[in-house]
């Protein structure tokens, strides 16, 4: 087994030099500012699923919450900088310390749930973090969005597009490497005993509950930074970050592309994200076409394309 471990861990480092090398030379072939911004918002989209993968992939836990912290970490930067004057990268350590503190507080009770139950009850966490931020006029701007001070270094702020695409894929593959190695360490391996089973892993001696808790919090903290990200990248943000679809988006994500796996996560955000602008000239039917590919990939490929296709390169090589 430790082999065997050994050898997942150099593949999946494996494959994020792969990664590391896309986003290098990716702006090569296409530097259109088009393209890196679309690009750039494909990295933080998947750094927030791959936040998801944490829950669900390795301790197996539904969560429809994850756009109200996304929605944190995108408000605090807007709104600590404009009514508080708070620098914007403090304000960026707040909205994430925020979502972590918060996801503490919600999450030990709420993980005590399970199944469907735990599902509404994070979704009810997200409509509420959703109310909030449309009601509170005066702080958040309600329906209408909220302006986002840029990011500067020196005298010159961050707006580009490139700028954004070479910060986005730093932060995704920073994201990406903490979870492969959370994947094989204690708490890692205490995860996916409790994904096998909780009574099992109570029995060998894991705390279910703080393990679970531990799993939750690292999920929120991803989507935080995720939502930082967006909202210094955009300049501007609505309360659609903190919707009930952006959660469901981000469940689909980690579904369709491979709930077990890190990088599954990113071909889901991936072709989500890319998919409306695909579809840019059938607008109206942009839903339509996301619940037909959800649909199909359950009936078709229920382990997720990224375990499909490492199933299939393992059959070819037998």
């Amino acid at each position: 087994m430790p082999v065997v471990r050994r050898s997942l861990l150099r593949s999946s480092f494996g494959a994020l030099a792969l990664l590391a090398a896309v986003i290098v030379l990716l702006p090569l072939v296409a530097s259109s500012n088009y393209v890196l911004r679309i690009v750039a918002l494909v990295w933080i989209m998947g750094l927030g699923a791959v936040g998801l993968h944490v829950l669900m992939g390795l301790a197996g836990q539904i969560s429809l919450g994850h756009a109200g912290f996304f929605g944190i970490g995108a408000y605090a930067t807007a709104v600590l900088p404009l009514k508080f004057g708070v620098p914007t990268p403090l304000a960026v350590l707040a909205g994430v310390l925020a979502s972590a503190l918060i996801a503490w507080g919600v999450g030990k009770p709420i993980l005590r749930l399970k199944g469907h139950y735990l599902a509404i009850a994070t979704l009810g966490f997200s409509l509420l973090i959703g109310l909030v931020i449309t009601s509170e006029v005066t702080l958040t701007g309600g329906p209408d969005g909220v302006d986002v001070p840029r990011l500067a270094i020196g005298d010159s702020s961050l707006t580009s597009p490139a700028a954004w695409y070479w910060i986005s894929g730093a932060l995704l593959l920073a994201g990406m490497a903490l979870a492969i190695a959370l994947r094989d360490s204690p708490t890692g391996r205490a995860l996916r005993a409790i994904l096998d089973s909780e009574v099992a892993a109570a029995s060998m001696g894991v705390d279910v509950a703080r393990r679970k808790l531990q799993a939750f919090v690292i999920a929120a903290i991803y989507a935080a930074v995720a939502g930082c990200a967006l909202a210094l990248m955009n300049g501007f943000i609505t309360p659609d970050v903190a919707n009930f679809m952006t959660s469901v988006e981000f469940v689909a994500m980690v579904v369709i592309g491979g709930v077990a796996s890190p990088f599954g996560a990113l071909v889901g955000a991936a072709l989500l994200t890319l998919l409306p602008q695909l579809l840019a000239t059938f607008h109206d039917y942009q839903d339509m076409a996301v619940g037909l590919i959800i649909m199909l990939s359950m009936i078709f490929l229920r382990q997720g394309i990224v375990p499909a296709l490492e199933a299939l390169a393992t059959r070819r090589k037998r």
